[in-house]
């Protein structure tokens, strides 16, 4: 059946189709995310969710959406989206960061330029039918410092627009190494620097804890007297009462926001001073952009239902179509060996370890560690899958480590893992063959090679004669087909263990029968999603 997709904002019809023509029923219902209580009655029936700003996606929301496996929102901004709450769920939730990035930054650059020379205040005058030439003194923006608070993505395009109009540029950004900022031909600083240099200020960075306000009260007194401030990113980063009183005092000669703390943004300290332009959050609001994001946000929500790539993922590693592709039989080795280690450990984790060897060294790591804990965290808690299951390990209090290696045995490629407790460390290995098909390779150092199958036997046995006969045996004679037997050991004599590959699960009075002859020390059932 196909990925059924709600579109709850108003996004373009263009992008509605993208998902009809790759084969999605979609429901484009562009007033829905609105009404609360409506959207909460339907949204079981969608596997995915395609949102703007309107639509909140909150704790009750997500309980309600059972079958809820993305949420896409066309736009940078993800404050509508309570994403630790889809994490929990497993909803993989996508934005769009780059399709509104040059219409942000012009945005930033118009209201540099706006409020150097005092636009909205001269149009609103001269429409008045006044001429008041002298009085809109402005400045120039050539050979003035521009001081770039986050040089990410559209930070990086207002740098290199700001250079075009002959400023000089110094960026603050905690993560700009100096090979990217020469590159862009700024020059870095610590934000100290910025505010004493900056003739103008301007904000891209994301809202958190370290950056809400981030021009404070005591910041903004650090900075040049007379500079302008602009913030086309996000409400919260700086204090807009503190702003104020600076405006009035002349230390801050302008401002201009797009942004607020809060939103819609109907009063402000801010609003009615000469010196301040404003617009109602219009950073994204060109055609083109609305135009672009939709059409990601698309295009992303079909590659994930369809085909599993994972892009522009607040919550999960992201994974390419052609990552996908290559990685799919690693990732099922993953939840393979995550799910043999889980339900083979009765006692809490303590910690995660996983040794990646040869080629697979080199592919999406963090995806397929995903897999390894949801297999892991699935036997205790089935409703996990590789969003949520790192949340659950963290909660537990679980240390994952991972230890990459080149090719060191005959396989190009395997994963190891070991999983600790309080009392035992237990380990397994597995490679992928050419067939595409997982195998497990060792056991507790116990070299075997075994087909992965949905209904397993795992027994461990010293190295005796009559093993192979009595499992044999008891299974026929209680009508069990084994579909594949694999058996190995440490040395002659000692530890042994066999996997059967069984066509059906073992019935438990049949698993009593081999436990009451006394020669296993284990006889567990295993079950593998191999679908």
């Amino acid at each position: 059946m196909a990925p059924k997709v709600l579109v709850s904002d108003k996004l373009s019809e263009t992008a509605v189709q993208i998902f009809r023509d790759r084969g999605i029923d979609v429901d484009y219902l562009p007033d829905l995310g609105k009404d609360k209580e409506k959207l909460l009655d339907v949204i079981n029936q969608y596997d995915g969710l395609a949102i703007r700003s309107a639509t909140k996606v909150t704790e009750k929301l997500l309980e309600a959406a059972t079958n809820l496996k993305v949420v896409g929102r066309a736009g940078i901004g993800v404050d509508n989206v309570d994403i630790p709450a889809a994490s929990k769920k497993g909803v993989i939730v996508m934005n769009t960061p780059f399709g509104n990035s040059v219409t942000t930054a012009e945005h930033a650059i118009s209201l540099m330029m706006a409020v150097a020379r005092q636009i909205p205040e001269a149009n609103a005058s001269t429409h008045a039918g006044k001429w008041e030439k002298s009085r809109f003194m402005g400045v120039e923006l050539t050979a003035k410092t521009l001081g770039v608070i986050g040089a990410g993505n559209i930070g990086g395009i207002v740098c290199d627009r700001a250079l075009g109009l002959k400023m000089k540029v110094v960026a603050y950004d905690p993560f700009l190494s100096e090979e990217r900022a020469t590159k862009l031909g700024v020059t870095k600083v610590d934000l100290d620097t910025l505010l004493a240099r900056a003739d103008f200020i301007t904000l891209h960075v994301p809202l958190t804890d370290k950056t809400r306000n981030i021009l404070s009260a005591e910041n903004i007194a650090k900075t040049k007297k007379g500079v302008r401030i602009v913030n086309c990113a996000r409400g919260g980063l700086i204090d807009e009462d503190a702003l104020a009183v600076a405006l009035k005092s002349g230390h801050v000669a302008g401002a201009a926001l797009d942004v607020f703390a809060v939103e819609p943004a109907t009063e402000s300290p801010l609003f009615g001073m000469p010196n301040v332009v404003v617009t109602p959050h219009l950073g994204a609001s060109t055609t083109e952009a609305q135009e672009n994001v939709a059409l990601q946000v698309a295009e992303q929500m079909s590659d994930y239902l369809l085909s599993g790539a994972v892009q522009n993922a607040l919550n999960m590693p992201s994974v390419t179509a052609e990552e996908a592709r290559i990685m799919g039989p690693w990732l099922k080795l993953a939840a393979h060996l995550g799910a043999f280690a889980g339900q083979m450990t009765d006692e809490p984790i303590k910690a995660i370890n996983i040794l990646y060897d040869g080629k697979v060294s080199e592919m999406n790591l963090e995806a397929l560690g995903c897999g390894v804990i949801a297999g892991i965290m699935k036997a205790t808690n089935p409703d996990v899958n590789m969003v949520s299951a790192p949340v659950v390990a963290k909660e537990r209090g679980i240390k994952i480590s991972t230890t990459t290696q080149a090719k060191s045995g005959v396989f190009d490629a395997y994963i190891k893992l070991t999983v600790v407790t309080d009392t035992r460390e237990r380990s397994i290995a597995g490679t992928v063959f050419s067939d595409g098909k997982p195998r497990f390779i060792q056991i507790k150092g116990i070299t075997l090679d075994a087909e992965v199958g949905n209904h397993m036997l795992y027994t461990t046995n010293e190295d005796v004669p009559g093993i192979i006969g009595t499992l044999g045996n008891t299974m026929g004679e209680n009508g069990v087909n084994i579909a594949n037997f694999t058996l190995g050991r440490s040395e002659a004599g000692k530890n042994a263990i066999a996997l059967l590959y069984l066509d059906a699960p073992a019935p438990d009075p049949v698993l009593e029968k081999l436990r009451a002859t006394g020669m296993f020390q284990q006889v567990r059932p295993l079950v593998f999603d191999v679908a």
